[in-house]
């Protein structure tokens, strides 16, 4: 009964744990991976492709103004949304 109520508690601890060990730039790309998996249409960002398989651009929702903002680029996130992901973690 007794290992088991602890092994119980790591598991309950590890998520904390891993996010403690994570990088700056490791949150950053999960950060950004979150966004992107996030947004309902499939150019949220210049660089990904479109269906027919050519670069958004311009027509990405990262560059029109208003509506979906989407996380992009490592720049994009700041100290803030890092410091919230690990406490969340």
């Amino acid at each position: 009964m007794r290992k088991r109520l602890i092994a119980s508690l790591l598991c309950l601890m590890l998520p904390a744990v891993a996010a403690a060990n994570l990088s700056d730039k490791q949150i950053r790309e999960a950060l950004i991976e979150r966004s992107i998996a996030a947004y309902p249409g499939n150019c949220p960002c210049p660089y990904n492709l479109d269906r027919a398989g050519r670069q958004c651009g311009r027509r990405s929702a990262y560059t029109k103004q208003g509506g979906y903002g989407p996380l992009c680029y490592p720049s994009d996130v700041t100290p803030e949304m890092i410091a919230s992901y690990r406490s969340r973690q």
